[in-house]
């Protein structure tokens, strides 16, 4: 009878897959007592004009993060529980200065940052932000703000672990707009900027303009473009892939 074979031992030297800490840090001054190190988690950022799908991508992420095990903690703009309500009201008479609501957003998104990312990163959670400063910074640019008065304010930011932008031609997004809500939104139009005066078409300049303003900021800050004309199912592969790669820092 052949005595059963036994299993080779390990190999002390073999290769153990441990997932790289990448160091967090701020863009620029940071929160004031704030470690870094410290932030356990995962802050991963979808950007994109409205009607680009990121809401639909999103849910999908979280529905796949927590299935396998990861707790997740979403924000977005104007969701602030310190000027939300205020800026959602003053936008609603169309009659807010350039300057007031650019600090009306980064207050919104101070507030958010300090009292839910941060504590939810120390925590060890995923972060899923729907949209982040590069939308703020884009919009303050193509209304004519100055680029190093508003890296300085949004100084305070924390560097993304990963940042999807979905990119889809303002003449998609139109459509996709009119067929879930029936309307244009003055400000997603850029209706202030006198583009033109039908809103149809300030919506197309409007949007073209953003869209080359996130890719010239992409050569700054470096995330990923994202086709976003494409079936959702085949972005939430590329989404997926990219954030498992975070989580596994490759």
């Amino acid at each position: 009878m052949t005595a059963p074979r036994k299993k080779p031992a390990p190999r002390k030297d073999a290769a153990v897959l441990v997932p790289k800490v990448t160091p967090k840090r701020f863009y620029g001054h940071g929160i004031p007592g704030v470690e870094p190190s410290s932030l356990t988690g995962k802050l991963v950022v979808v950007e994109g004009a409205d009607g680009s799908g990121r809401s639909t991508q999103i849910a999908r992420l979280v529905r796949w993060l927590e299935a396998t095990g990861h707790h997740t903690v979403q924000v977005g703009l104007k969701r602030s529980t310190l000027v939300a309500e205020e800026l959602e009201r003053a936008q609603q008479g169309n009659i807010l200065s350039r300057a007031t609501l650019s600090l009306f957003y980064a207050t919104d998104f101070a507030d958010q940052l300090e009292n839910t990312i941060l504590p939810a990163l120390r925590s060890g959670s995923i972060v899923l932000a729907d949209r982040y400063i590069y939308t703020l910074m884009a919009r303050d640019l193509v209304r004519g703000s100055d680029e190093a008065w508003l890296r300085n304010l949004y100084g305070i930011a924390l560097v993304p672990d990963a940042v999807f932008y979905l990119e889809v031609a303002p003449e998609q997004l139109v459509q996709r707009v009119f067929a879930k809500n029936q309307s244009l939104d003055y400000w997603e139009s850029g209706m202030d900027l006198g583009l033109s005066r039908d809103m149809f078409d300030s919506f197309l300049r409007y949007q073209g303009l953003m869209r080359d303003t996130f890719r010239r900021l992409q050569q700054t800050y470096g995330f990923r473009i994202v086709d976003g004309d494409r079936p959702a199912e085949r972005i939430h592969r590329e989404l997926q892939e990219g954030i498992e790669d975070v989580l596994l820092g490759r």
